[in-house]
C-alpha cells in the first residue's frame, strides 16, 4: 500500500477566531454545501465572512456553489451558528474546524473531510496512533469474542480503538477497549446530547469519561439513513488500520472498508466460517485483498512505534485495571493455567482471554507450554495494588 501523504505546512488550513468562526460554521451549517464546496467557497472569497459579503452573481458563478446555493448564503444568518455553539459548550463539547490544532490531521488529508468536527471528552486521542474496529451489529459468538480480545490486546499495546458506537461488535471494540485499561473514540452518527442506539446509554457515558466522542453533526440532531455511511469515512480516516470482525452481504462494516481503501489506509479481516451469514463479507474482503487478521501481529506490525519495550516502560506512569492487578497478583507465586486463574481471580471467558492475550503483547506476562502463564518481570508485579 503506498504511504498516505503528509501535507506539507503551507497546505495546512489557517486557524479562525471571534466572528470568522461563527460565519464559517453558518456556511458548514447549509444543506448541501459539503466540504468540498466550502473550501471552493472560501477559496474564492478569502474568508467565510467575505463569502457572506459576497454579492450574488459573483457567488452563482463559483464552479459547484450555482444559483440555489448562492441565493441560500445571501440569506444566510448566524444565528442558527451562535445557536448551536451555545449548544455544543452547554454539554460541554469543543467545536473543531479545519485550522484548530485540535483538528486531527489524518481527516486534513481527505478529500471529503468533515467542515467541522464536535468533540466531548478527551482530544489528546485524536493525536495517537489508532486502529478502526468494526463489525455487524448482529453478529456470532464467535464474532464478539475476537472483537473483545482485539480491542483489548490493541488498547494494552498503546493503540486507540475507534468504533462506531453502534450495537453489536462496535460496542464489544469499544467496550473490549475501556475493560483493558486503554482509550477508545466513539464516532457519532447524530449530535451529542442524543443516544442512539438508547441501549447504549450507559457505553455513551463511559466512552464520554474516559474517552472521546465525535461527530460533525450539530449537538440534538437525530440520525437518519444517510448519515451513518457519512461517519464511516471518520472512522476510517481517524485510524491508520481499518479491521472489520464480521460482516454480512451489504453491511455498513464494509462501507468503512471501502472507505478505508479509498483513503489509502490498512484494511483487516478475520476471516470466518464460510457457511457463516455474518461472515461472507469479511471472507469477500480478504479474497479481494484484506490482510487476513490471524494473529495481533499482523496488525501491531502495522504500529513500529509501538513495540511491548515501550509500552512496558510507559507502564509505571499509569495504573492498571483491577482485573490486570488481580491476575497479576495470582503468578506472583508462579506460572499458573487459564482455568486456575479464573478461580483466583473471578475473571473467566472472553475477557479473561482478552487480558491475558493483552498483558502478553504489552510484556507483561509470558504465554509457557501447557497453556500456563507466568510474569515476565516479577518486580514489576510487586508494585503496590492498582499501580505500578
Amino acid at each position: 500500500m503506498p504511504p498516505t501523504r503528509t501535507m506539507t505546512s503551507s497546505e495546512l488550513p489557517e486557524p479562525m477566531s471571534g466572528e470568522e468562526r461563527t460565519s464559517y460554521l453558518a456556511l458548514s451549517l447549509l444543506p448541501g454545501i459539503g466540504s468540498e464546496r466550502l473550501r471552493s467557497l472560501l477559496a474564492a472569497c478569502g474568508s467565510a465572512g467575505g463569502a457572506l459579503a459576497a454579492p450574488f452573481a459573483f457567488l452563482k458563478a463559483i464552479p459547484g456553489i450555482g444559483s440555489g446555493l448562492a441565493a441560500a448564503i445571501r440569506n444566510l444568518s448566524t444565528a442558527e451558528a451562535t445557536r448551536v455553539e451555545q449548544s455544543a459548550g452547554a454539554l460541554g463539547a469543543v467545536i473543531l474546524l479545519p485550522g484548530d490544532p485540535d483538528y486531527p490531521v489524518s481527516l486534513l488529508e481527505l478529500e471529503d473531510r468533515p467542515a467541522v468536527l464536535f468533540a466531548l471528552g478527551d482530544r489528546g486521542l485524536l493525536h495517537r496512533p489508532a486502529v478502526a474496529i468494526v463489525g455487524s451489529r448482529d453478529h456470532s459468538r464467535y464474532g464478539g469474542e475476537v472483537a473483545g480480545m482485539v480491542a483489548a490486546q490493541a488498547a494494552v499495546a498503546g493503540l486507540v480503538v475507534v468504533s462506531g458506537m453502534a450495537r453489536g461488535l462496535d460496542a464489544i471494540a469499544h467496550e473490549g477497549a475501556l475493560q483493558a485499561g486503554g482509550r477508545t473514540i466513539g464516532v457519532l452518527g447524530n449530535g451529542h446530547g442524543v443516544v442512539y442506539p438508547v441501549a447504549n446509554r450507559r457505553l455513551y457515558e463511559a466512552v464520554m469519561a474516559h474517552g472521546l466522542l465525535v461527530t460533525e453533526f450539530p449537538p440534538g440532531e437525530r440520525p437518519n439513513a444517510g448519515s451513518f455511511p457519512r461517519r464511516n469515512r471518520i472512522i476510517s480516516g481517524l485510524a491508520r488500520a481499518t479491521c472489520v470482525v464480521e460482516a454480512a452481504a451489504g453491511s455498513g462494516a464494509l462501507i468503512t472498508a471501502h472507505t478505508a481503501l479509498e483513503q489509502n489506509r490498512d484494511v483487516f479481516a478475520v476471516p470466518g466460517p464460510i457457511t457463516s451469514p455474518v461472515s461472507v463479507g469479511t471472507n469477500r474482503l480478504i479474497r479481494e485483498g484484506a490482510f487476513p487478521l490471524l494473529e495481533m501481529s499482523d496488525l501491531l506490525c502495522r504500529y513500529p512505534e509501538l513495540t511491548p519495550q515501550a509500552v512496558l516502560t510507559e507502564a509505571p506512569d499509569r495504573s492498571l485495571p483491577s482485573a490486570q492487578v488481580r491476575l497479576l497478583a495470582a503468578l506472583r507465586s508462579g506460572p499458573r493455567a487459564a482455568d486456575e486463574l479464573a478461580r483466583r481471580t473471578g475473571v473467566s471467558g472472553g475477557e479473561l482471554l482478552a487480558l491475558l492475550g493483552g498483558m502478553e503483547i504489552a510484556g507483561l506476562i509470558r504465554q509457557e507450554a501447557g497453556m500456563r502463564f507466568a510474569i515476565v518481570n516479577p518486580g514489576f508485579a510487586a508494585a503496590r495494588p492498582g499501580t505500578v
